[in-house]
């Protein structure tokens, strides 16, 4: 059995900087896109930032310039670093990545962003 455990949200400060993680753990063959998305209270869930098996990058444009992800496939992890972040960044990430060709999500990491 396939799964994503993510970790590292928390309350910070605007300005302030956090990283997530999200490791894939069970009997997997393959990964290939690995990702993160967001939901915040009341609104639907977005894509913050995507990259594949050869590590092409997509970022939403909030979070372009702020936001980087990365991957270490050896560790089949996918981290998020987050800086400069700001109130609307307020959500719970969740981590999502193709795995032995199906689509899994983890569940869920609340990021608050204080003013």
């Amino acid at each position: 059995q396939v799964q994503l455990v993510e970790s590292g949200g928390g309350l910070v400060q605007a300005g302030g900087s956090l990283k997530l993680s999200c490791a894939a753990s069970g009997s997997i063959f393959s990964i290939n896109v690995m990702g993160w998305y967001r939901q915040a209270p009341g609104k639907q869930r977005e894509l913050v930032a995507t990259v594949t098996s050869g590590d092409n990058t997509n970022y939403a444009d909030s979070v372009k310039g702020r936001f980087t992800i990365s991957r270490d496939n050896a560790k089949k992890t996918v981290y998020l670093q987050m800086n400069s972040l700001n109130p609307e960044d307020t959500a719970v990430y969740y981590c999502y990545a193709v795995i032995n060709i199906r689509a899994y999500w983890g569940q869920g990491t609340q990021v608050t962003v204080s003013s």
